[in-house]
């Protein structure tokens, strides 16, 4: 699933080529993507729309129009969206086309079809999306060694699965919770209510800073993201712990291990994450 980062790249590279961009077609190929409302009214509404801007809110977009209506879209696990030519060959999984005045379209394409699309109107309160569940952004000045403490230090649940919590904070994911915690020196399974207040500063200073670096890595021109088909990033490479099990921490030297914690794989390193 693309995270913050991810999805912060995305909508840098879009958002420049939808401005003040037209609607003038929707093509509909799998229903199932539109969450609000049903289809029909959901491509009334869209058709004629023009953009304004376009924003990220954990790993949601929200594509605005300049009569203050918008258009949200969460990813998810395989979401990919593109702009690209109107003549460029459909993709496989391609489930909505939006025709843009200027020739170009975007494109949503997801294999595992679980992205959704809400049509809000500028009057409406946005009650269907659950971004009014989310927690603070990565960056909020208010995600202080406090506000982790409050909402976690009494919980039972390892910090690794509560770092995913979306209303506590947004946007961070299974690649991200690794990272974060490697940097920190925090074993994956520790428990939120045994950690001290050293490792909760140490998480309330790396959770901005992974996640700058993570959005900073993985810049990349739109041509890059085109020929990737948006679904691959720059940072991959770059990452020291996520997916880097038996390989040698770049810290230390030990080899990084892969454990399993609230049903997601995480990897750490068992000397500078020590469980003890």
């Amino acid at each position: 699933m693309p995270e913050l980062p991810e999805v912060e790249t995305i909508r840098r590279i879009l958002e420049p080529q939808m401005v003040n961009q037209k609607i003038t077609d929707i093509q509909v190929f799998n229903s199932q993507v539109i969450a609000y409302p049903e289809e029909e009214l959901f491509c009334k509404e869209l058709k004629g729309q023009v953009i304004s801007n376009m924003t990220r809110r954990g790993k949601f977009l929200t594509v605005y129009f300049i009569n203050g209506d918008r258009l949200v879209l969460h990813l998810r696990m395989t979401g990919q969206l593109l702009v690209m030519p109107a003549d460029a060959e459909v993709e496989k999984h391609t489930h909505l086309i939006l025709t843009l005045s200027g020739g170009n379209q975007i494109r949503y394409i997801d294999v595992r079809r679980f992205g959704r699309f809400w049509y809000i109107k500028s009057e409406e309160t946005d009650t269907y999306t659950g971004q009014d569940k989310l927690g603070l952004e990565p960056f909020d000045e208010k995600l202080t060694a406090e506000y982790l403490k409050s909402k976690l230090s009494g919980r039972k649940k390892s910090i690794k699965e509560m770092l995913h919590d979306q209303s506590i904070v947004a946007g961070i994911g299974n690649i991200y919770s690794d990272e974060i915690l490697y940097v920190a020196g925090i074993y994956p399974e520790r428990k939120c209510l045994e950690l001290d207040d050293r490792e909760w500063i140490r998480l309330a200073e790396k959770i901005p800073e992974i996640m700058t670096w993570g959005i900073e890595t993985n810049d990349m021109t739109p041509e890059e993201y085109l020929a990737g088909k948006g679904k691959e990033y720059q940072n991959m490479p770059n990452l020291k712990a996520y997916g880097q099990a038996g390989k040698s921490c770049v810290k230390c030297g030990t080899l990084m291990e892969k454990i399993t914690v609230g049903g997601r794989s995480s990897t750490y390193c068992p000397a500078c994450q020590s469980c003890d």
